[in-house]
């Protein structure tokens, strides 16, 4: 908790620098950058920092923190700090980077707000960074050791085994280790980070969903293209669709995540939207194998059927499971040159034109939900369940890439 002598501190200054936090958050990057560019080219995803979303993830996080040990001084924010943990150990995040982080992060502090940032304002927000940094090296730490590697070091080498191309802008491959050894166990619903060569030298890195079934001797990952359009197209996605091929080696590191599959007997909602299907399949290729009798609600939102990525895999594995209920939406459900997949009648499905309604779908009140998807797509669901009457609590989400929607909150 905060300590008695920085507590009105933050108080105070927490809207003067919520406030100016995305400036803060810019100016920080550019420092931090200029003093280290290999943090920009082997470890931040440039792609983000161009369109400004790693700086508002940033931004958000810190802000919420802060806002957090005010209102609840005597609990820790451990769901939010699990979901960073998780992605930064993915990334091979060091103890000792987060000491250059609060070097340049306090002295982007002390530019934007001048001199506002008395030695006591300081001193407070070093104290709010580091016990959120702290906080997050001991989960880290515990991370690594459950893989039994040194800290930053769960990368192994993966060959490719399979391409398939799911759609036009999702790519499935199937990867093996390298030395020839079965693939380590993973729980449905986690991902791993992909390390990439660019032509300029760079080593950038990406995070994709484990979408195949888990206990199996090799991995699967489905990555969608990004194209150009309101930014540049994504440098390793575009690389990976064009360059992969069956033989290839990529650097992948162990799995990661918190959005997991419960154990229990409980109701389920599986709401996603498209490339945030793909956890989604690793929860039901379990549920399947495991001949499970959970209700399960599977909800998938895209824009076509010809551009849902694993359709009609996903059809079959809801048909596997007794209490299974399938419910597409798409915005425009005609425009479509795939063949349609017969539906099960122990697993009823239905088709629908346009966005997500849940308030259509019957749904119990003891519901378990796990979203994946778009922020704007998970904002709308989330807010819908709450509307049906289901806890907070019980409403867990994963978000590709910096987590702005707790930038946004």
């Amino acid at each position: 908790m905060l300590s008695e002598q920085s507590t009105p501190v933050i108080r105070a200054t927490l809207p003067v620098v919520g406030a100016a936090i995305e400036e803060i958050a810019e100016v920080f990057y550019r420092k931090l950058f200029d003093a280290h560019p290999e943090l920009l080219r082997d470890l931040f995803n440039r792609g983000n920092q161009a369109n400004g979303e790693q700086r508002q993830a940033l931004a958000g996080s810190i802000a919420a923190f802060a806002g957090m040990l005010l209102a609840h001084p005597d609990s820790r924010p451990d769901a939010m700090l699990a979901r960073i943990a998780h992605k930064h150990a993915s990334l091979g995040v060091t103890a000792d980077q987060y000491k250059i982080v609060n070097e340049h992060l306090l002295a982007a502090i002390a530019d934007v707000l001048g001199e506002a940032v008395t030695p006591q304002v300081a001193d407070a927000w070093d104290e709010v960074y580091w016990l959120m940094a702290n906080a997050l090296i001991a989960l880290e730490a515990r991370l690594y050791a459950q893989h039994g590697t040194p800290e930053g070091g769960t990368w192994q080498r993966m060959t490719v085994v399979a391409r398939h191309e799911e759609t036009p802008d999702a790519l499935a491959l199937t990867l093996r280790p390298a030395d020839g050894t079965p693939a380590r166990a993973f729980r449905p619903g986690q991902y791993v980070s992909v390390q990439v060569e660019l032509p300029d030298g760079a080593r950038q890195i990406r995070q994709y969903s484990l979408s195949g079934a888990p206990g199996r001797p090799e991995w699967r990952i489905t990555v969608k293209r990004l194209r150009a359009g309101t930014g540049p197209a994504g440098e390793v996605s575009s690389r990976l669709h064009e360059q992969a091929r069956i033989g290839d080696v990529l650097a992948v590191s162990a799995p990661f995540g918190d959005l997991t599959l419960p154990v229990g007997d409980g109701p389920l909602l599986l709401a996603s939207a498209g490339i945030g299907g793909t956890p989604m399949l690793a929860m039901l290729h379990h549920l399947a194998a495991t001949g499970s009798s959970r209700p399960v609600t599977v909800v998938h939102a895209d824009r076509t059927p010809a551009d849902h990525a694993h359709r009609d895999e996903l059809h079959a594995l809801v048909g596997r499971l007794p209490q299974a209920a399938l419910h597409l939406f798409y915005e425009e459900p005609g425009h479509t040159t795939a063949a349609p997949v017969p539906t099960s009648p122990s697993a009823p499905v239905t088709i629908s034109a346009g966005r997500v309604d849940i308030s259509t779908l019957p749904l119990p009140p003891d519901l378990t939900t796990y979203l994946c998807g778009p922020v704007p797509f998970m904002r709308a669901l989330r807010g819908a369940l709450l509307h049906q009457g289901i806890p907070p609590q019980a409403i867990h989400y994963e978000v590709f890439g910096p987590d702005l929607w707790l930038a946004q909150q």
